[in-house]
């Protein structure tokens, strides 16, 4: 804590990373509440820098407790731990009134997110210990559906998500074993009502599970009673720092872009020894010894993440066949050549490796998390590729899984189907590099990939994967306007707004859903308000058969002017000249942004040489551009 007070005297911007650091590390409640008093103090004196397309997250809190100082802890964590927020508290006991009406104060205030705290007294079974099941579980479907139906009534009317917390159920001695075998007892039927929850929660509610939370902590230092009796406190101290450190990693995980390669160093780290002194012999791993079963479980556990698209590297100081060696041939190994996408072994700098590693995957440093048992190496990774997430491993394999599933580094708010093939999807894109390295030119290259893209506007069955790429696309991006599942249906149910997405697949394999463009009616104006693209299709001509559709749309819409805009962030520096190089002309530039147009009449259908497949001609005017023919 002094190390903070001496910033804040000094007004060092450094404060705020390291009120970062404190607040994500800090357990106790009086730590919390010091720390969320020096943040407010800080904020007099040393603003903090922001991202431009960054604003105030608006956090309303509603619950049958008494909510403060939950609140001031929520608001701490998720000011810190995720960006600037201000929070609304409810009245106690008040959230369905709040849920289903709200109020002229609520509804001004425009929350994007809600948490909400149901009365923890109310869940419990009215009947008798001695029921049919049956009968038990109607109660678990009409308190959970009960629920759940204040939670939609609450995303219809505010288009917020919401972070729904679940119940504690009660650690204590009461029933003996009868409790264990009856599901009307407070602990079963608790626990019935929350797996209800999980089960049946939409896209836009997300599980806030404090009977999770209250397990790693302790069942009993979770309450305190007396305090619920005293001012109707229904969580102990240290249960509401919990409780308010989960909230900002599931709003950092709705909001913020995952990271999507793990880098692995090898030596005593995939296995135990040196595979260049001890030979594929003489490393250590497999069920035959404690430390070599903790080096194959390990694997296991990483061989796990590739199923939540997790990219797999290894960057090694080794000569590269005796690196490669244990993939290929060792019996123990769960870890093979095929599963990883990049294979650095060499005597270079690992930070030049990792650099390397990123512009051949096109992908930003910052999504890069590099593990390592050296601290030397670690050290020169975070001075030379500071972008880079770096995981220190301790002496002992026994912890590595644990030590990767604490950092909460790959925690995703949904997993899609282009996740699990993200691996294959990166070994095909190695496979049309080496094509593109035999072509004659680039038109020929173009050609022989046999491109087939699939326009379609928004659908419900992709928002997890449209609202993925919206939260973490940052390099190609016009404007870098983060939104979530809630915002983006409320998008696709207003008419002045037109959304669609496109896929792309050719003959080494499928891309996957790799473009969003969400534009806007304005008058005779139709305003791109966000467009998008996976950077693993550049130089492809996706761009061009976008805007082929961008027009196509406009003409639909009676529009005569396609306007752009670029609003310029630390990494889209790619899409700086991209609208005028379409054949958009300037109307504004400036250092805050740029304005272009496009005059829809005079527009000049692209030739590509991708064939498109789209579903959206059926209201399409007479001598509209037809983006559904083959264009070469």
């Amino acid at each position: 804590m002094n190390e903070l007070k001496s910033l804040l005297r000094s007004r060092d911007p450094k404060i705020w990373s390291t009120l970062k650091l404190r607040t994500a590390s800090a357990n106790s409640f009086s730590e919390f509440m010091a720390l969320s008093n020096l943040r407010k103090r800080a904020l007099a004196t040393v603003p903090p820098v922001s991202d431009p397309a960054d604003t105030t997250l608006n956090v309303a809190i509603v619950g049958g407790s008494t909510l403060y100082p939950l609140s001031e802890l929520v608001e701490h964590a998720l000011s810190t731990m995720v960006q600037a927020t201000s929070v609304w508290a409810g009245e106690f006991n008040n959230f369905r009134f709040e849920l289903l009406n709200g109020s002229d104060e609520l509804t001004a205030f425009k929350p994007n997110f809600f948490v909400v705290i149901p009365d923890q007294k109310s869940c419990r079974y009215d009947g008798d210990l001695t029921d049919d099941k049956g009968r038990i579980d109607r109660a678990v479907d009409r308190i959970s559906g009960d629920l759940l139906h204040l939670c939609e009534r609450a995303h219809e009317y505010h288009g917020a998500e919401i972070l729904l917390c679940n119940y504690l159920p009660a650690p204590f001695h009461d029933l003996g074993e009868f409790g264990v075998k009856s599901p009307a007892s407070d602990w079963n039927f608790k626990r019935a009502v929350n797996l209800a929850l999980a089960e049946r929660a939409p896209n836009y509610v997300h599980i806030c599970d404090l009977e999770f939370l209250a397990y790693r902590l302790g069942g009993l230092e979770a309450r305190d009673d007396r305090s619920w009796f005293e001012s109707k406190q229904a969580f102990s101290p240290a249960m509401m720092v919990a409780i308010a450190k989960e909230t900002a990693h599931i709003v950092s995980s709705i909001k913020t872009a995952p990271k999507k390669v793990l880098v692995l160093d090898l030596d005593n780290t995939l296995w135990g020894g040196v595979i260049g002194d001890d030979g594929i012999e003489g490393i250590e791993i497999g069920d035959t010894s404690p430390r070599g079963e903790a080096f194959k479980a390990f694997q296991s556990y990483i061989l796990s993440l590739m199923d939540r698209g997790v990219l797999l590297g290894v960057c090694s100081k080794n000569d590269y066949e005796n690196a490669i060696e244990p993939f290929r041939i060792h019996p123990e190994m769960v870890l093979r050549e095929e599963h990883i996408v990049s294979f650095k072994a060499n005597w270079e700098p690992k930070a030049a490796n990792l650099i390397e590693m990123a512009e051949e995957l096109s992908l930003g440093l910052d999504s890069f998390i590099f593990v390592d048992d050296n601290p030397a190496e670690i050290e020169i990774v975070k001075q030379f590729a500071p972008d880079v997430t770096t995981i220190l491993l301790s002496d002992d394999p026994a912890e590595y899984v644990r030590q990767l599933q604490e950092s909460r580094l790959f925690e995703r708010s949904a997993i899609t189907r282009e996740d699990a093939e993200r691996t294959q999807q990166y070994k095909n894109e190695a496979d049309r590099r080496r094509l593109e390295k035999t072509a004659v030119d680039m038109d020929s290259y173009l050609e022989s990939l046999d491109m087939v893209a699939t326009i379609r506007d928004f659908d419900r069955l992709d928002l997890p994967r449209i609202a993925q790429l919206i939260n973490k696309s940052n390099q190609f991006n016009l404007t870098t306007k983060r939104r979530t599942e809630a915002e983006i249906e409320s998008l696709m149910a207003d008419p002045d707004y037109v959304g669609f997405t496109v896929r792309l697949a050719d003959r080494f394999g499928d891309h996957g859903l790799i473009s969003i463009v969400v534009c806007r009616t304005v008058g005779n104006r139709l305003e791109i308000d966000t467009w998008l693209m996976s950077c693993r299709v550049l130089k492809r001509q996706v761009e061009h058969e976008v805007l082929n559709e961008i027009v196509r749309r406009a003409r639909i819409g009676g529009c005569s002017i396609v306007r752009g805009c670029y609003l310029p962030t630390a990494k889209n520096g790619m899409v700086r000249d991209l609208l005028p190089s379409l054949g958009f002309e300037t109307v504004t530039s400036g250092d805050e942004g740029s304005e272009f147009e496009l005059l829809a009449g005079e527009f000049e259908q692209l030739s590509t040489f991708i064939k498109v497949n789209t579903d959206n001609h059926a209201n399409e005017p007479t001598g509209s551009i037809s983006s559904a023919a083959v264009n070469i």
